[in-house]
């Protein structure tokens, strides 16, 4: 058997992040200062639930949506048709691939769409693809957060916030996936299969640990 749990359409994603994710934002910066939630889409779930409990208690939060630049959406001012059973009637002109995976599929969805914009919005920030990936590959070699390439578009649209955004503003984006699922996508395209002399010399800088191609491991106690 199998069971389609119409993710896009239903009204319990939104309603669920409204009761967990927008409180535990708020419980978090309880007495502290918050200027700007940065969040993407992919159902709309997270941005129409949360922002909705973050603006019920902090309506002076600026909440900044991203999409990917190459499929803007909502930035096209125009609308997905829907069916009776709020899924898509067809594919939306403004959409085009994009490398930002679990963002913005290729429709409007209906969570999103009845989402109270005109309350949550404050800012709409498209996101390059390769400004995506170099930020997740930036945070992976200089913060040691090693996160996806939506995790990449994220941070991007929190960057490009905080140059616009009053000295001393905090601004919240969060990173909820990780970067090991992503080796045979364009986030590790610059990183050859096998080791080059450099990394070669570090695998065999610790004696008591090796693990070198075509040779037996080392695996002392």
């Amino acid at each position: 058997g199998w069971f389609l749990c119409h993710q896009f359409e239903t009204e319990a994603n939104w309603k669920f992040h409204n009761v967990t994710t927008g409180p535990e934002i708020l419980a978090d910066f309880e007495g502290k200062r918050l200027d700007y939630w940065v969040t993407g889409y992919g159902t709309g779930g997270t941005f129409h639930g949360a922002g909705k409990a973050i603006k019920a208690a902090r309506p002076d939060v600026k909440i900044v949506l991203a999409e990917p630049e190459d499929a803007g959406l909502l930035a096209s001012g125009v609308p997905t048709e829907h069916k009776p059973d709020g899924s898509p009637s067809a594919s939306h002109p403004a959409f085009s691939a994009h490398p930002i995976q679990g963002w913005t599929p290729d429709f409007i969805p209906k969570v999103l769409h009845d989402a109270p914009m005109d309350m949550l919005l404050h800012e709409l920030v498209p996101v390059p693809g390769a400004g995506a990936i170099a930020t997740a590959q930036s945070l992976a070699a200089k913060e040691g957060l090693l996160t996806g390439i939506s995790g990449g578009g994220t941070m991007w649209a929190a960057l490009e916030t905080a140059k616009k955004a009053p000295e001393g503003s905090v601004i919240l984006a969060m990173l909820p996936d990780t970067g090991e699922r992503y080796l045979s996508t364009p986030l590790f395209a610059d990183i050859e299969a096998d080791m080059n002399e450099e990394e070669l010399e570090i695998a065999t800088s610790t004696p008591s640990f090796q693990l070198v191609p075509g040779k037996e491991p080392v695996l002392a106690a």
